[in-house]
């Protein structure tokens, strides 16, 4: 019979959930194919996933570890070429993600975040000024454009000291990033876009030093032996910044919405104080992962699944990649038994990777929560009859088998 062919996965990610569920029935890992044919091992188990998350086998790096890279075989025109090529953390390994962790880590503080929450209530109640004015003038409000993605991009623009005037070119190069069906031509020039405005705020902060994260990210070195980030790593790091700083909390925010919306009665646990806002934070993210599936990671060496938990006749051979199949993960009957598809924010067991493991477990995370935590509640408050304006059934997904979320969320605030 041969080898199963591998399961292609949509680039257009117009049925995440319908996936995650073909990835689960294939079994804890399975070969997948994403664009243009390049294959890697989608990892859905959760227990599994967290093991390989935190094995010294598995790395980031594919200028080391994945000969596809090496051998010149990945060009610039494919749709996540910007996921494997940056140099920053994210696709850093060992000693050297060690280093540039610490680094990012001087400057992303966790005082800094706390200290920005007077900040999000001031965005988040100027936003549902604005918002309750629109929507008495017309009636319909989309509170994807006009909430979910304002906040976090003014959050991080702020943040990293983004003068007002580069907010929509910034918005415009991080869609461009989670457009994994997007052509050649439009791959390579959101490229340049993202690179050249990037270029030009650290190009600012040099001559005009603030109070802001790109400022310390330039200064920030390293206690052992005082180097800095390279010109590269310093540009690829606020990339990374910049798109995990922004998108997943666009997506955590609208996927909460909806799933309050569309579950009244969760709604009403946390309105009468059975459960928190918290708890509807944290459901949202196991049952929505705003990255549906991460890109990439890479085998150090023949690595057997039997060996650490995984299923009998499965090797993820040496420079073999590796898909973080996080949907499909938070959702998986095997740690969340026959409802785990179901959103209860009265779930005992809440445990869930949306935010990685191990490592690389995403340093933007109390800052994505802090912003979910104020915004959810105060948007509530203001409009207690809030309800969609259309069936979900008519929502459209992004173009992303990435990033989870919807293209617009129309509501009716009263």
């Amino acid at each position: 019979m041969g080898e199963p062919q591998p399961l292609v996965i949509d680039p257009a990610g117009r049925d995440i959930h319908g996936e995650a569920t073909r990835i689960r029935e294939r079994g804890p890992v399975t070969l997948v194919a994403l664009p243009d044919g390049v294959e890697a091992w989608a990892v859905s188990a959760p227990d599994l996933l967290k093991r390989l998350l935190t094995d010294p086998r598995v790395s980031k790096d594919p200028r080391r570890h994945w000969p596809r890279w090496i051998n010149g075989e990945i060009s610039p025109e494919w749709p996540l070429f910007t996921w494997v090529a940056v140099q920053n953390m994210f696709t850093a390994y060992g000693g050297e993600h060690r280093r540039l962790r610490a680094l990012v880590s001087k400057a992303f503080t966790a005082r800094r975040t706390a200290a920005l929450q007077p900040r999000i209530e001031e965005i988040t109640k100027a936003l549902l000024d604005r918002i309750d004015e629109a929507g008495r003038r017309g009636g319909v409000v989309d509170l994807r454009e006009q909430f979910c993605y304002p906040l976090p991009i003014q959050v991080i623009s702020e943040l990293l000291g983004l003068p007002e005037e580069q907010g929509a070119e910034l918005r415009a190069v991080v869609d461009g990033v989670f457009h994994t069906s997007a052509t050649p031509e439009q791959v390579k020039d959101n490229y340049a876009r993202f690179y050249a405005a990037l270029g030009e705020l650290v190009a600012l902060k040099r001559r005009s030093p603030g109070d802001d994260l790109t400022s310390e990210l330039i200064a920030a070195r390293d206690d052992e032996d005082g180097t800095r980030l390279g010109e590269q790593e310093l540009l690829d790091t606020l990339v990374l910044m910049i798109s995990a700083g922004h998108e997943t909390t666009v997506n955590l925010l609208d996927n909460a919405i909806h799933l309050l919306l569309t579950h009244p009665g969760q709604l009403a646990h946390v309105r009468a104080g059975s459960a928190s806002w918290d708890d509807a934070v944290e459901e949202a993210l196991r049952v929505e992962a705003p990255v549906a599936s991460l890109p990439l990671r890479y085998a150090v060496e023949d690595l057997t699944m039997s060996e650490i938990g995984g299923p009998d006749g499965v090797v993820i051979r040496k420079g073999e990649a590796i898909l973080a199949a996080y949907a499909a993960a938070g959702r998986h009957p095997e740690k969340y038994g026959e409802s785990a598809a179901v959103f209860d924010v009265t779930r005992g067991d809440k445990e869930h990777l949306a935010f990685g493991h191990g490592v690389h477990f995403c340093l933007g995370a109390p800052l994505g929560r802090l912003e979910a935590r104020i915004a959810l509640p105060a948007l509530f408050d203001r409009f207690p009859g809030l309800r969609l304006a259309q069936e979900t059934a008519e929502l459209e997904p992004v173009d992303s088998f990435i990033s989870n979320g919807h293209r617009s969320l129309p509501v009716h605030l009263f």
